[in-house]
């Protein structure tokens, strides 16, 4: 069986798409910096690292100093398939990642976006 093709992506390819959604929608850089820091447990600095690092979303996630705990709460759909029923952990962790960066656009405050039990 192949890899989905977002493993193989280069995260500082995909990592510019966030930011882009975004700031689309008037929010910031630094907050998409934020969500992916909580969520990997990335510094900022180690953050730009790997992006410097040229390495692929599925190396990305592998590397995450540590994933957050209250992760597996996050709920809802996201390109038609719900986060909590998707059973592979990489993609799973992608998914995680793009729910929050579209609740983030959605206009969602940082503090509700990334408080475990008001994860949406």
């Amino acid at each position: 069986m192949t890899k989905p093709k977002i493993y193989t992506m280069c995260f500082a390819k995909v990592y510019p798409l966030y930011i882009a959604k975004a700031e689309r929608k008037g929010r910031t850089k630094a907050e998409v910096d934020t969500i992916i820091c909580w969520l990997t447990g990335y510094s900022p600095e180690e953050l730009h690292k790997q992006l410097n690092k040229q390495i692929d979303v599925e190396t990305f996630f592998a590397e995450a100093p540590e994933l957050h705990p209250s992760r597996s709460l996050i709920k809802g759909v996201i390109c038609g398939v719900r986060v909590e029923d998707i059973e592979e952990e990489t993609m799973k962790n992608i998914r995680y990642m793009d729910k929050l960066i579209d609740e983030l656009a959605k206009g969602k405050t940082m503090e509700k976006i990334l408080i475990a039990d008001e994860i949406v």
